[in-house]
């Protein structure tokens, strides 16, 4: 019989907090998406090459320190900042807000928590208005905006459109020591549960969070931080992410491909992981479901299960566990990295045998042969 056994979908998945963030009075600012990243990078022409030439965002502005781009379909400003500087580091998580209102809650509810603030009414970047940048609760850099620059969505300029073709930004995924008492602060900004991967004795790995309908805006990842694992771009179809992958294998720039292409079981989304020249991640990514609905169930994961982060059973690269980029304070210096003392999703999933094929209640040693040795380290060549 075809083992049909997979995530617990329930009508919420309540995640406690051992040690939350206390909830502040003050109402959080309504947040509509992710919108941009403002990336450190430390060879500005390199990053261009990588992000214009070969992924093919589009080029709002320019000058000799900082790299404006945008997606296909983005009618803001921009979705990425290439900022030059001494270190490879994420400057800011950026999110539109429904109104120019929204920034005055911004204010108090981070003022609140003791947080730091600042505003400018001339904005952070070039393009974007009255903006408000923070240090989280959980140190991480966020700004909200609603002011922006209109700029000619290309989504009808098909001659543009290149065979791998970004047309949105869709998500950002961060990594935090305490994904648990993240995902507390997260539900008190507006943010809800879509998906997330957990064990039976109650340790989180993971969470899935969105403010629009889709599987998220951004994901809280279980690690040594605060840091930045990934941010995402999507494709309208998942041929253009082998495209990508061809392109890439053509320009000899195959070693930028840490892993993928493959579908997730979190999200079902197609996905390619690359890394870019100062090794900030960046995800391909399309294919998710709506979510937008009130009673959205959420889905939940068993960290044993090997086709929650690949659809198809294929083992994920150390790398993508350990490593992350920096994160930055408001004076652009690096926030200190917090060692995770719960369990690490590695060390239960990949262990002393390396890649371990460890779906709840199989025997490994059940397993095809060619399965078994595919699995563990120092068996790859």
């Amino acid at each position: 019989m075809t083992n049909t056994t997979g995530p617990v979908v329930t009508s919420d998945a309540p995640i406690t907090a051992s040690d939350p963030i206390p909830t502040p009075l003050a109402p959080p600012p309504d947040i509509l998406r992710c919108a941009y990243m403002e990336l450190v990078v430390t060879d500005l022409a390199a990053s261009r090459n990588f992000y214009v030439d070969v992924l093919g965002l589009v080029v709002t502005e320019e000058d000799e320190d900082a790299v404006y781009l945008r997606s296909l379909e983005e009618f803001i400003h921009h979705n990425l900042v290439l900022r030059k500087g001494p270190a490879a580091a994420v400057a800011a998580f950026s999110y539109r807000v429904r109104s120019p209102e929204e920034l005055d809650r911004a204010v108090e509810f981070y003022t609140e928590l003791g947080c730091r603030v600042e505003r400018r009414k001339e904005g952070f970047t070039k393009g974007v208005g009255d903006s408000v940048r923070v240090t989280d609760p959980l140190g991480f850099p966020y700004e909200f905006f609603y002011d922006v620059d209109h700029v000619e969505r290309l989504a009808w300029r098909y001659d543009l459109h290149t065979p791998g073709a970004l047309v949105r930004l869709d998500h950002f995924n961060q990594v935090t020591p305490d994904v648990p008492r993240a995902v507390k602060f997260m539900e008190d900004l507006g943010f809800r549960v879509t998906e997330d991967i957990q064990d039976d004795e109650g340790t989180t790995y993971a969470a899935w969070m969105r403010r629009k309908p889709t599987v998220h805006d951004t994901a809280m990842t279980g690690g040594d931080g605060p840091r930045m694992h990934h941010v995402a771009f999507a494709t309208h179809e998942k041929h253009n992410i082998i495209a990508i992958c061809d392109k890439l294998g053509a320009l000899r720039l195959s070693d930028r491909i840490e892993r993928g292409p493959g579908r997730h079981g979190v999200s079902n989304a197609f996905y390619l992981y690359l890394r870019d020249p100062d090794g900030h991640r960046v995800e391909i990514y399309t294919q998710d479901y709506y979510t937008g609905d009130p009673d959205n169930p959420v889905v939940t994961w068993d960290v044993h299960d090997n086709q929650r982060r690949d659809w198809w059973g294929n083992p994920v690269v150390p790398s993508w566990y350990t490593e992350a980029s920096l994160v930055l304070d408001l004076d652009g210096n690096p926030q200190p990295v917090v060692a995770r003392t719960d369990t690490s999703e590695m060390a239960v999933t990949i262990g002393a045998d390396g890649f371990s094929y460890t779906r709840a209640g199989d025997d490994a040693e059940a397993l095809p042969s060619w399965k078994q040795g595919e699995y563990k380290l120092g068996h790859q060549l």
